[in-house]
Formats: C-alpha cells, structure tokens, sequence
C-alpha cells in the first residue's frame, strides 16, 4: 500500500500523484493520513484504484470521482462525492451539505447522518445512507436513487424529476410535486440489491421502507400550479 501523509507533504502533491494514475498501474492501494480536514482531497481521480483516507475530510473530497474507490474513515464536509461519474464512496462517519450533488454515476455510502440538501440535482448516482438526511434532499433529482434507514427533513424531494427515494424512517414534509407511491415488486428488489450495496442489508428489510417519486406536475407549465413554480 501507498502512504501519503499530509502533515509531511502537499494536498497539490497528494493529488498530482493520484491523478497520475490514469492508465495502467500497479499501485492500486493508497492510503493518505493526517487529512485534518483538508479540502479537495482526492477528487478528480480516473482509475480503479482504492483511497483510504485515516480521518475526517473539508470539502469537495472524492469530488469528480471516477473508477476509483475512496474510504474515509471520518466524517465529510460539504460536497463530498459531488457530481461523481462511477466508482464508490464510503464515509464511515457523518456528511456534511449537499452530499453526492449532480452525481452522474457510481454509488455513495454514508453510514452516519447526511445534512441538507444530500442528492440535491443527482443524475444517475445511488446514494445509501444508515442515518438521517437533512431539509431539501434529492432537491430536483433528476434520476438514480437515494435510500434512507433513518428520517428525512422538510422538503423532501422538491421538484422531483425521475429519481427514486426509499426512506425507512419517518419524512417531516414532502417538497413541489413530490408524493408517497406504491412500492411493487420491482422496487423491492432494486432496494434489496441497494442496501446489500450499500453495506446496509444487516440492518434493514425493503419491506420497512415507503417510495417517494415525482407526481409529474410541473413537467409542463399549467396556470394552475403557478404558485408551485
């Protein structure tokens, strides 16, 4: 394994490293140690390599993710996995706002609690998380999946496009358009096969959770709901 220790080097370093790992490598294991909290770290990786980091992030870490599986043995600040293309991130700890925003891809694990605005504009990312989210979650979610064995704050799923929401717990307010829907067979499979994923299937049966989704009614401008809009 590779060990990067940041009281000792540079974040620039630490990340010209890794992004250098685009194409072929044997160095597929990395560990990175004394993050105290540090911004940006490992984001915009491009390799299927695995990142462990040993302690609690700033934000945007993981950011941009492809291919690669980053581990942070912490919590996250702001952003983590933001606008991620494929490959896993695991926070072992909390996470901060508008965890895995505009997520293209891949799947985000959080095994603490998620603040606001978690999944907010995602487009095709899966998101687990084993706590609790904040206000504002999956704010115009565009597709993919957020799963969720605690509560959900106010205002979940505001604007809703197509993205899937599973929730275990209870939901303190329902946002624009989003509504509870019929969980079939289909969806009890998908969410089996998340929470397995998500390192969550020990905790939690689908059968314990209600789907939210898009009522569809402010696809198209209509008089009638302009106080929506």
């Amino acid at each position: 394994m590779q060990s990067y220790d940041l009281a000792e080097g540079s974040l620039r370093a630490l990340n010209q490293a890794l992004h250098d790992l685009k194409g072929l490598t044997n160095m597929t294991d990395w560990e990175v140690l004394n993050p105290r909290g540090a911004h940006a770290i490992a984001a915009g990786l491009d390799a299927p390599v695995t990142v462990h980091v040993r302690g609690s992030t700033g934000y945007y870490c993981a950011g941009m993710n492809k291919q690669a599986t980053v581990h942070i043995h912490g919590s996250a600040g702001p952003g983590v996995a933001e606008n991620m293309m494929s490959g896993t991130v695991i926070v072992e700890g909390d996470a901060s706002q508008y965890a895995g925003a505009t997520g293209r891809g891949g799947l985000l694990v959080i095994k603490g609690n998620a603040s606001s605005r978690c999944g907010i504009s995602m487009k095709g990312i899966d998101i687990v998380v084993h706590g609790n989210i904040g206000h504002m979650s999956a704010f115009m979610a565009q597709s993919g999946n957020l799963v969720v064995l605690g509560d959900a704050g106010e205002a979940l799923g505001d604007s809703l496009y197509e993205a899937r929401i599973f929730v275990r717990g209870s939901v303190k307010s329902l946002g624009a358009d989003c509504i509870e829907k019929e969980m079939r067979p289909e969806h009890l499979a998908l969410l089996e096969e998340l929470l397995r994923r998500g390192l969550a299937d020990h905790k939690a049966r689908p059968e314990e959770f209600r789907r939210y989704g898009s009522a569809r009614r402010l696809y198209n401008f209509s008089i009638d709901n302009a106080s929506s809009y």
